[in-house]
């Protein structure tokens, strides 16, 4: 077995996630992604959701790894203005490649299984149908997938390490963002002149499905908007718990 092969969930010890941290904690997000591509290769894929974070990283990304690959939990329910983006992404970034991920259930089907508005009566398992069972299926055959978290978005994300060791989809989980504000982040997309979601300047700093997501009165928490009312700040991919059954 060669140095980059016995680099898995399975194999990492504590000290390998402690060693890949000091050694990369000088470094800044470039640095954190071209170790990443140096390390796990072909091995490695993004996550992208298109949000804010999600354009700084595909934009670093290309820099790393032009032909990179990354996926999209189309859920069906998100904005138009996020697929208009994704076009746009697309055509700034022609070698990158996207792949959109499905659910196995349509809308209809979701509808017939569990009735109308699943998002609503029950978001954990809408959740689990639409984003988290895909992307655990779309995982299937990568060592370690990258991800715009910062450690300022919220509690639940204030311990992100760059590499950290994923419970939940049994991977490794690189974050070259974690020490970034919401002010770097919008300072390097005017900078570099990227596109980005039109929401964003309509007081949406956190997008996801449609349904799920309001605007932000200024002062709230940038995740305010999401789930709105309800007891749920994630919908579940960055936390590590076993994935739930339908």
């Amino acid at each position: 077995m060669n140095e980059k092969e016995r680099y898995s969930y399975h194999t990492l010890s504590q000290q390998d996630y402690r060693s890949f941290n000091q050694h990369l904690a000088e470094g800044n997000a470039l640095d954190v992604i071209r170790w990443a591509y140096d390390t796990f290769s072909h091995q490695l894929v993004y996550a992208c959701s298109f949000g804010a974070e999600g354009i700084v990283l595909v934009d670093l990304i290309s820099r790393a790894k032009q032909d990179a690959t990354i996926i999209f939990l189309d859920t069906h329910v998100h904005f138009k203005e996020t697929y208009e983006l994704i076009e746009d992404m697309q055509a700034h970034y022609p070698s990158i490649q996207l792949k959109m991920i499905q659910p196995e259930l349509t809308l209809a089907e979701q509808v017939a299984k569990h009735g109308e508005k699943l998002w609503e009566t029950n978001p954990d398992l809408c959740c689990y149908i639409r984003k988290n069972k895909p992307l655990k299926q779309a995982l299937e055959g990568y060592t370690a997938w990258l991800s715009g978290l910062r450690r300022d978005q919220s509690p639940t994300r204030a311990k992100t390490e760059f590499v950290n060791k994923d419970d939940k989809f049994q991977m490794i989980k690189i974050c070259p963002l974690i020490h970034w504000s919401w002010d770097d982040v919008w300072q390097y997309i005017k900078d570099h002149n990227l596109p980005y979601n039109p929401l964003h300047d309509q007081d949406y700093p956190s997008i996801g499905c449609e349904p799920c997501t309001k605007p932000v009165k200024e002062g709230d928490d940038l995740r305010a908007g999401r789930w709105t009312g309800l007891q749920k700040t994630e919908c579940g991919l960055h936390i590590n718990t076993p994935i739930s059954k339908e």
